[in-house]
């Protein structure tokens, strides 16, 4: 569970291994080895991701499937991605419940990253975590049980957010080397 400031670096912190797990675990003609699940509340943030890491500029496979996507986009997501970056509602949706589409990504998944998890209070949160938990079943049936990577800036007491929407425990990741300007204090009556 990364718990630190804002532009503190947690993107980097989960796509560095997600990345070399996925280099490393390509086959000899650069079939998809590792795979990697990225969870966004919006998919204006999928997006911004997505953007992200192909200006990283390494050899990645990765598309957004969510409620935009072209049919023709999301089969090729399905079938040849390294990196899906989706929602909770299209996980809910569409990746679940045709799980036997999607064998060949689950059976591999290695991370499953799960961004601004603070949005996933309340009703909704409980929505999630329900969805979450039957992602770790899903994964389980096909013999994959991915590292769970949970981001926010502002969540407290980061493990246990974690734990209740994951099912697992959480080991929180929460000091921020971010450099940081000097900050004053000034009350005005």
């Amino acid at each position: 569970m990364l718990s630190t400031g804002t532009a503190s670096g947690k993107s980097l912190a989960y796509q560095l291994p997600a990345l070399t797990s996925i280099e490393q675990c390509r086959g000899p003609r650069g079939q998809r080895g590792a795979t990697v699940l990225y969870v966004a509340p919006t998919k204006a943030l999928a997006q911004d991701q997505l953007t992200s890491l192909l200006g990283l500029g390494v050899d990645l496979r990765a598309g957004t499937y969510d409620g935009d996507s072209p049919l023709d986009q999301r089969d090729w997501v399905r079938d040849h991605a390294d990196y899906v970056l989706t929602n909770p509602d299209m996980l809910h949706r569409s990746i679940l419940p045709g799980h036997h589409r999607w064998a060949a990504f689950l059976r591999t998944l290695r991370y499953v990253v799960v961004d601004e998890c603070h949005h996933y209070r309340g009703v909704f949160g409980a929505h999630v975590s329900h969805v979450l938990r039957r992602l770790r079943r899903v994964c389980a049936l096909y013999g994959a049980e991915p590292t769970f990577v949970l981001a926010s800036a502002t969540v407290a007491e980061p493990e246990v957010a974690g734990a209740r929407l994951t099912g697992l425990e959480m080991l929180p990741v929460i000091g921020d080397g971010a450099p940081r300007g000097e900050v004053a204090l000034a009350l005005w009556e």
